[in-house]
């Protein structure tokens, strides 16, 4: 069925502009509540998720199941936070990330390919033996990754410290991620000369 171009240009930017307020998450909330608490919070995170929820597109099964669930903890959380009037319950969306990611990562290790060996052959279909290993490899990284951050993350809920929480989550996290990607694309390029 095709579909009309600016509906497609208005899926896009719906699609880009969910990403945007979801990668900024923790500063969101940290901003949301200071400002306004949850009665103005929560129903802009509902309406955010729902709407990530309806506009997701991917080109991996994996990623539209982690997209979709993350959407769904999203929504559960934030009318968890509200039903209970408490605020801390927003606050585990980053753990539950990582968890989710971890599972995702940990299944592809027993039910091959890896997410990591998907994503390679994205661009590189015809991946030999040596780079399915390394992306086995990669992959099991990427898990001890989602233990290490999801754990400090928990650590910063369980603190109660809303501004330690937004800069780990909402900054540190994110830098070591970015560290870990590009410690991964300088080995990758030494393998490959090898």
């Amino acid at each position: 069925m095709n579909t009309v171009p600016w509906l497609n240009g208005v899926l896009r930017l719906l699609q880009a502009a969910t990403w945007l307020v979801l990668l900024l998450y923790p500063v969101a909330v940290w901003v949301g509540l200071s400002r306004w608490g949850t009665t103005v919070l929560v129903p802009l995170l509902v309406t955010l998720f729902t709407l990530r929820l309806f506009v997701l597109r991917g080109k991996l099964r994996q990623q539209m199941w982690l997209g979709k669930a993350l959407a769904i903890v999203g929504i559960l959380l934030a009318l968890v936070s509200w039903a209970l009037k408490q605020n801390h319950w927003l606050l585990y969306y980053p753990v539950l990330v990582n968890a989710l990611l971890l599972i995702l990562f940990v299944y592809s290790l027993f039910v091959p390919p890896t997410v990591v060996e998907r994503l390679a052959r994205m661009t590189e279909p015809q991946l030999d033996c040596a780079g399915i290993i390394y992306t086995r490899r990669v992959t099991q990284v990427w898990c001890g990754f989602f233990i290490v951050n999801g754990a400090i993350a928990l650590a910063t809920c369980l603190s109660g410290d809303i501004a330690l929480w937004t800069l780990y989550n909402g900054g540190i996290s994110y830098l070591l991620m970015g560290a870990l990607m590009g410690i991964e694309w300088i080995v990758r390029k030494r393998v490959r000369h090898i």
